[in-house]
């Protein structure tokens, strides 16, 4: 029987959304190469299903954005949940993977192990961050957590829930040293030309918050250095005419180059990006780029947040390094002139300035060098080590 497992296991895998799907691609490529004969099943995006695996639920159907989305649809979604625990309790998978979605999946990671079937939770929730209490429940519902980042481990660890540190996918997929030649050329630019990326969030609550104060930014950045461009990438349509909307009022006459898409080539090309705080922030230090990270929210939610987070620092650069390797200008501090600022450190050519960017940039390459694992193979090897038995959950 164990030989069996060993040599035709069934994998049941569920992911919430698009990138959990992309995850879940990678993940069921590298375990194929262990079992080439392995099952895999569970709900599936598009890049599941091209490896093989059935999908018992359209992914469309739990991947839903926002609180208020999330309660419009919230009997359905509990309706799904639980029919998946049934399905899977039926099917007694060998092991399951729930990638990220921890609301959707350590409820149905709970429900399984309670059974006895093996349970990896796949991308660790912020619980070093905030809600620290939730350590319990992930412990609870799991025998393994797989992590992109070091520091989360060692969150783990402080409680002694089991976790592995698998390094991050996005460090695998971007260069050491990117191409700008090729980022300037795909994006249609002057690769002989300055720019400054400008990225003001991907919700619709970051762009409200942020394109003024950031279009405001450019403007000054203009005048003291007229040789500069703007490259805006907008990660949709609806996103892309909010944006718009906030520019004709702000700055009508500012010139940018809006792109749909392709934050990753802008930061490659530019010489420095402003940014909202979140993963972006982790995308530019793989891409090299000296950034200045803004964010502001409504005042009920700042008072709030500055009560529950836990951490020093808000953006993963900061919080790899553990130290502030690059400006957070958060609330009141996020201002035009206080972000021009610490903009111009990165911009100016004095050879100091330089010398600074130099520093930065290296820096940023020993954060990518430690966590470039290649997180598919890292996260199969520890989904076999717990089929196997050779660790304990």
């Amino acid at each position: 029987m164990e030989n069996l497992i060993k040599n035709n296991p069934t994998i049941a895998i569920v992911a919430g959304e698009v990138s959990g799907d992309i995850l879940g691609g990678g993940l069921i490529k590298a375990l194929k190469v262990k079992y080439p004969q392995a099952r895999f099943v569970g709900i599936a995006g598009k890049n599941m299903l091209a490896e093989s695996c059935e999908s018992l639920v359209d992914i469309e159907e739990i991947a839903v954005m926002g609180l208020v989305e999330i309660l419009k649809h919230l009997p359905r979604l509990l309706k799904i949940r639980s029919d998946i625990v049934q399905k899977l309790s039926a099917l007694k998978p060998d092991i399951f993977i729930g990638i990220d979605s921890p609301e959707f999946n350590l409820y149905v990671e709970d429900r399984l192990k309670a059974q006895g079937i093996k349970t990896i939770h796949y991308v660790s929730p912020s619980v070093w961050a905030w809600r620290q209490n939730r350590i319990y429940k992930i412990a609870k519902a799991t025998n393994l957590v797989l992590a992109f980042l070091p520091f989360e481990k060692a969150f783990y660890d402080r409680f002694n829930v089991p976790c592995r540190f698998i390094g991050h996918t996005m460090a695998d997929a971007i260069p050491l040293n990117p191409n700008r030649t090729e980022a300037c050329k795909m994006l249609n630019i002057d690769e002989n030309q300055r720019y400054v990326a400008i990225l003001a969030g991907s919700r619709g609550s970051e762009v409200e918050f942020l394109a003024e104060p950031f279009l405001q930014t450019a403007q000054l950045l203009k005048r003291k250095y007229p040789d500069l461009k703007f490259l805006v990438p907008l990660v949709n349509e609806k996103r892309r005419r909010q944006f718009e909307q906030v520019k004709a009022k702000v700055a009508p006459e500012l010139d940018l180059i809006l792109l749909d898409g392709h934050g990753r080539q802008a930061m490659i090309a530019a010489q420095a990006t402003l940014l909202a705080s979140g993963t972006a922030a982790l995308e530019c230090m793989l891409c090299k780029s000296p950034m200045v990270v803004g964010y502001r929210m409504k005042a009920a939610t700042y008072w709030l947040a500055k009560r529950l987070v836990k951490t020093a620092y808000i953006s993963l650069p900061n919080l790899l390094a553990d130290e502030m390797l690059v400006p957070e200008m958060i609330q009141d501090e996020c201002t035009p002139e206080k972000l021009v600022e610490k903009l111009s450190v990165y911009l100016d050519e004095t050879e100091s300035a330089v010398q600074n960017r130099q520093v930065l940039i290296q820096r940023f390459t020993e954060l990518h060098q430690l966590i470039q694992c290649d997180a598919d193979s890292q996260a199969a090897q520890a989904v076999a080590d717990l089929l196997e038995g050779k660790v304990n959950g």
